[in-house]
């Protein structure tokens, strides 16, 4: 027998239909989340791209020459023997400095002080004929007078008065002859400075015919520099001072100068210019400068070739920029600038000289303004950068080096 019932049809179907009304709804809320979330996703804007900056800043930017030089001792002396004789010894220790006046070597001096013995002598022989002449003309001068004794006797006591006193004047001369050529057998050191080695030895027979070289003395403190620079470049300064496109480094005071040594490090002592020639070397085309520098350690040596920074000019309303920063090409100079919205365009600019690793930067620029230096590989089209302050890395080694070398 067979039952059926409305309610129970009910309770059998529901609950094979029910679970796909729930697997449908939720597959509408997943794909509702999903679309929401592509939304979201598409609203953030992918971060800006960094680039390094510097802000231009003008102002006076000294004009720097660096030209190659020659160091020079400021004075140079040579020992020599002025007079003739067997050395006897050496009193100086090769390489040391020495004093003017301080004794270098002595030169056998015993036929010298002979000869000064007998000039004393014979001033001595001299002077007692002066007083005997004079006391034979005081003695005849009362007399003539009386008519005790001729005019004529009295007039020979005279001369021979006049005689005496020449006499005794040729004696002084020959004692100080004398006496300077025994000084000479000590030589000494005409000029305070530092002394070479020895170029003779004990013994040696000197002065013989001629004034021999003994040692050399230069004096190091202050060094000269001799540089040379081209004529045309000389001009060309001249004419931007005088057009008022540049003006003078130092004034009235001289020109200041500074010394990079062989090993690329700079001196750091500063010098200054004393002169430059008023003529052109004819085969070179170049004019002589010199300068001088302190040297109060003995750092620098004659003879040392250097590389001289010589700062004659200075640019107004000018700055200096990283070369990397510079795009140079036939159709002018450029930089990135980076304008306050983020935006980069180019901007042509007028370049100076190098400074290093910097140019001068003549014109072209705005006090405020930022300049790319890098960062260049990041830039997408028209699409705005962030400007951040751009490092030295370079600088700040060289830096943390100095610092670590000090220590």
């Amino acid at each position: 027998m067979s039952f059926s019932s409305p309610l129970l049809s009910d309770v059998s179907v529901a609950p094979l239909a029910r679970p796909l009304w729930v697997g449908g709804l939720l597959f509408a809320v997943l794909l509702v989340g999903c679309g929401q979330g592509n939304k979201e996703t598409a609203k953030v804007a992918p971060p800006l791209a960094q680039v390094g900056v510097v802000t231009v800043a003008l102002g006076d930017v000294g004009l720097m020459t660096e030209l190659p030089g020659r160091l020079e001792a400021s004075r140079v002396a040579q020992v020599r023997a002025r007079v003739a004789g067997i050395l006897q010894k050496r009193l100086f220790r090769e390489g040391s400095d020495v004093k003017a006046g301080e004794a270098l070597f002595t030169i056998d001096s015993a036929p010298y002080a002979a000869t000064y013995a007998s000039a004393q002598a014979s001033l001595a022989r001299a002077q007692a004929n002066l007083e005997q002449a004079t006391s034979l003309a005081q003695r005849y001068q009362p007399l003539v007078k009386a008519n005790a004794v001729s005019k004529q006797e009295f007039a020979n006591a005279e001369a021979a008065q006049k005689q005496a006193e020449a006499d005794v004047a040729v004696g002084k001369a020959a004692v100080q002859t004398a006496k300077i050529t025994l000084d000479y057998a000590a030589v000494t050191s005409p000029i305070s400075g530092r002394i070479g080695r020895a170029l003779v030895t004990e013994g040696a027979l000197v002065g013989q015919g001629e004034f021999t070289q003994l040692a050399v003395v230069q004096q190091i403190n202050p060094m000269y520099i001799n540089f040379t620079q081209s004529a045309a470049e000389v001009m060309k300064l001249r004419k931007a001072l005088e057009a008022g496109q540049l003006k003078r480094a130092s004034g009235d005071e001289a020109v200041k100068v500074r010394l990079v040594l062989e090993d690329g490090s700079v001196y750091s002592q500063a010098g200054r210019l004393l002169f430059s020639d008023l003529s052109v070397d004819q085969a070179t085309g170049q004019i002589t400068l010199r300068a001088e520098v302190p040297n109060p350690k003995g750092l620098l040596l004659p003879g040392l070739y250097v590389r001289v920074q010589l700062e004659q000019a200075l640019a107004s309303n000018a700055m200096l920029l990283p070369q990397q920063a510079v795009t140079r090409s036939a159709q002018g100079d450029t930089v990135m600038v980076v304008a306050s919205d983020g935006k980069v365009a180019p901007r042509k600019i007028k370049v100076g000289e190098s400074q290093g690793n910097r140019w001068v930067i003549l014109d072209g620029l705005q006090a405020g303004e930022q300049v790319m230096v890098d960062g260049f590989q990041k830039l997408r089209g028209p699409a705005p950068v962030k400007p951040v302050p751009w490092t030295d890395n370079a600088a700040v080694s060289a830096s943390a080096s100095a610092s670590a070398a000090k220590k």
